[in-house]
């Protein structure tokens, strides 16, 4: 994490310096300052939805305060306070600074410059108090990331469609702002408007009793006898299918369906990607693959909070196994069959993303379940499902380079030294095999897992 904060402050530093000669040498008849306000729309955009998956909001263990002699006004404002000082909120502070003081070494007015900058601190911290509301209601919904989508999208497609323009809105704020300092006073009233909303929001939540009441759930119950067909695996498909559909964290793998399935419709319309036929590989494997991706880079961790009880009954750990492999299977068949209209585009788009779904089935399959053997991190299923980072490890890092970056180097070379036909039926080739040797490949993937198992115990009985 450390590595990464600094990876953002050297690239939004790096920015602040470049930013008034880049904008000078691209819009060389325009004020460069005019210019950057008329994007200043996108910025605000991308940090809400930047902060809403990143940005941890505070939190604090507030019911043992309340027994004390403390104000819940004191604890609230402390709570508003400390996401004030967020690193999110000072990162912009390091593309800022560099740019006004760039604009002052240009010959702009000091006093207006500074107006300017202060505006855009306020601007943050607005987004951070915005971001806190929008987490705060997103908390109640099943899909925690679809009121950010809705109201980013929305906004974004209003500007887009013309129906409002708001980069003319937010640019000609600023451009106010700037020309007449005395409008910060607006930014500012927002501000406190926000803040008082927060505060009045998190005031009424702060009761000691106001988690005691339990939760009341129905149980829905679904008819599963159809997977009574694959044998003696079934008890464990059933096992997985309840546990996908029941929890916010693995529910989120049947949303990412629908986003892997229509991933394709973001390239295959434009004509800049028609020729790039080294691409389409890489579309396949993630259309096909997504639920095997999102699903089995977890295996078995997803089971962690039974994983002891699991391992204790007297169970085949081969059948175990097979299940996971079972659904990650049919689950590629599915959304292949679902993307066959992609042929519409043209038939290699087609015959890619045939050769993907081969290769997922036979190498793919088996090198997320490998890898799944080295898991050592404990999942909460009760949390939210969006961005969610808890319980995930090297492992699931490393694992996109076999997954995807292997398949694609194969084909890029193939595609660039023979033809796409040779490049896909490579890949198709590869598949056959992973299928045609499945049981060898099971079996020392099954040995690996008991290899592993009393360490995966032992790592999931740790709740840190």
């Amino acid at each position: 994490m450390g590595f990464m904060a600094l990876y953002f402050l050297i690239i939004f530093l790096v920015l602040g310096v470049v930013l008034y000669p880049a904008l000078n040498k691209l819009y060389p008849e325009q004020d460069p300052l005019i210019v950057l306000n008329g994007f200043l729309f996108y910025w605000i955009l991308g940090d809400l939805i930047f902060r809403f998956f990143f940005q941890k909001l505070p939190v604090m263990s507030v019911k043992p305060l309340l027994t004390l002699p403390i104000k819940r006004s004191t604890v609230v404002n402390y709570v508003l306070g400390k996401s004030a000082l967020s690193f999110f909120n000072f990162l912009p502070l390091f593309a800022i600074i560099p740019f006004g003081i760039t604009l002052i070494v240009n010959d702009y007015p000091a006093g207006m410059v500074l107006v300017w900058m202060l505006a855009l601190l306020i601007t943050t911290l607005i987004i951070n108090f915005l971001n806190f509301i929008i987490e705060s209601f997103s908390a109640e919904t099943e899909l925690s990331f679809l009121p950010i989508i809705l109201l980013t999208g929305g906004l974004f497609a209003l500007n887009y469609f013309n129906i409002i323009s708001f980069t003319d809105i937010v640019g000609s704020s600023f451009n106010g702002i700037y020309n007449s300092p005395v409008l910060i006073i607006i930014p500012v009233l927002i501000l406190i408007g926000l803040y008082l909303f927060n505060f009045k929001l998190l005031r009424k939540k702060l009761f000691l009793d106001s988690g005691l009441k339990e939760k009341v759930k129905e149980v829905n119950a679904s008819n599963l006898e159809w997977t009574k067909s694959f044998g003696d695996i079934a008890p464990f498909m059933q096992l997985d299918l309840k546990l996908i559909w029941r929890n916010k964290r693995t529910k989120s793998s049947v949303w990412m369906l629908a986003i892997g399935l229509l991933y394709g419709l973001f390239f295959y319309p434009q004509p800049l990607y028609q020729d790039k036929t080294f691409f389409f590989i890489f579309i396949g494997i993630f259309s096909t693959g997504i639920f095997l991706i999102n699903f089995g880079q977890f295996v078995p961790a997803w089971d962690s909070g039974y994983y002891k009880l699991l391992m204790s009954q007297n169970i085949k750990y081969e059948q175990y196994l097979k299940s996971k492999f079972t659904l990650m299977a049919l689950s590629v068949v599915i959304l292949f069959v679902l993307g066959v209209p992609y042929v519409y585009f043209g038939w290699k788009i087609l015959f890619a993303h045939f050769a993907a779904a081969i290769y997922n089935i036979g190498i793919n399959t088996h090198v997320i379940l490998w890898g799944g053997s080295f898991n050592r991190k404990k999942i909460d299923l009760s949390q939210k499902a969006a961005f969610n980072y808890q319980g995930t490890g090297a492992v699931q890092w490393l694992i996109g380079i076999p997954l995807l970056l292997l398949p694609m180097i194969i084909f890029a070379l193939l595609n660039w030294l023979l033809s796409f036909e040779i490049a896909c039926i490579t890949l198709i080739v590869m598949g056959v095999f992973g299928i045609v040797f499945h049981q060898k490949l099971m079996k020392s993937i099954t040995a690996k897992y008991l290899e592993s198992k009393y360490k995966m115990i032992d790592a999931f009985e740790q709740n840190n």
